[in-house]
């Protein structure tokens, strides 16, 4: 990645600086859980996935020092403790690569068409690939172990039809039956489900292992909007007469060892926090049923007032890190005078 004739645009240093702490932050969490996974299947996937986010910083700091661009500290070895027991089952592991490897594919499309200088664009494209792989493989993985969460089944159409009443997009009635839920609403619907039954276990297996009372409260509240939320779009489901297939358990240990420092905990749950926020506004204007919309919306602003809590602490305790921005010029010339 050498093109210093070109200048790093604004996206472009956003971009990085998100991907550096992104990745290093998951060498941490990967790397402890490469200790302990059993299920060599389990454990070649999670090791592709920890080479590309080591790959990755390789490639990030070299960039780094040709641009003289400021290093994030991001998450170091100082934020994860090696020596702790186990705490995740390999099922667990292999559940959380796969859905970090959705977010990945999603957030690294997005800076590809941010990207200007080509040789960023080669690195994103790169890594859309990698973690393509990633999620294939997980994928195969889970499937060939009996562990993956598959969506329900309908009939495939015999025919095609078109709507042809406003009826269709109601559902905030009381009085009106619902019409049944389309394809494309259950799909969003159980992929909702599958991503807060990680981040539901994900905030348990933290707020067990915090030395903190205030993070270990965060955590739970956490696990308790999950559940909430898995609950009103299963609850959508069987009442549109569509079982909910069995999640496979991924389950944490009974562990209370510190694990992972407070930063890198508060900093994954807003990763997932923000990416459940975009998951649910993809659905919200998917969805043709305006009670399905709205419900999106309505626990949007959950996790929306989930996440400002979280920024909360992390600046409390100065865990968050600032994103490279521009100078406050006002500020520079009140300094200068």
């Amino acid at each position: 990645m050498n093109e210093q004739s070109i200048r790093l645009t604004s996206a472009e240093i956003g971009c990085l600086w998100t991907t550096f702490m992104d990745d290093s932050m998951s060498k941490c969490i990967l790397r402890f859980m490469l200790k302990h996974i059993q299920d060599e299947d389990i454990r070649q996937a999670v090791q592709y996935a920890y080479d590309v986010s080591i790959s990755h910083l390789d490639q990030l700091q070299s960039t780094f020092k040709q641009e003289d661009y400021a290093l994030p500290k991001g998450f170091t070895e100082e934020d994860v403790n090696m020596e702790a027991p186990w705490l995740f089952s390999d099922v667990f592991c292999l559940t959380y690569v796969n859905h970090m490897s959705k977010v990945g594919m999603v957030t690294y499309s997005g800076f590809i068409t941010m990207s200007k200088r080509k040789d960023i664009r080669d690195f994103y494209t790169q890594a859309l690939i990698e973690t393509s792989t990633l999620y294939n493989q997980t994928t195969e993985v889970a499937l060939s172990k009996g562990v993956h969460a598959t969506h329900p089944y309908i009939d495939v159409p015999k025919e095609i039809d078109y709507v042809d009443s406003k009826k269709y997009y109601s559902g905030l009635n009381p009085f009106s039956a619902k019409r049944p839920l389309n394809a494309v609403e259950i799909a969003h619907l159980y992929s909702n489900i599958i991503t807060n039954s990680v981040g539901g276990k994900l905030s348990l297996s933290f707020a067990q292992t915090s030395p903190s009372k205030e993070v270990q409260d965060y955590m739970l509240r956490g696990k308790d909007i999950a559940n909430k939320h898995i609950q009103i779009f299963s609850s959508t489901l069987l009442d549109g007469d569509i079982p909910t297939p069995r999640l496979p358990d991924p389950s944490v240990s009974e562990s209370t060892t510190p694990t992972f420092s407070d930063k890198l905990m508060m900093f994954q749950m807003s990763l997932l926090s923000a990416a459940g926020t975009g998951n649910y506004a993809t659905a919200s204007a998917a969805s043709q049923r305006n009670d399905l919309a709205l419900n999106y919306e309505r626990l949007s602003l959950e996790i929306a007032e989930f996440a400002k809590s979280g920024v909360d602490i992390m600046i409390k305790h100065h865990w968050l890190e600032q994103p490279p921005g521009t100078k406050d010029r006002e500020k520079l010339a009140r300094e200068k005078q």
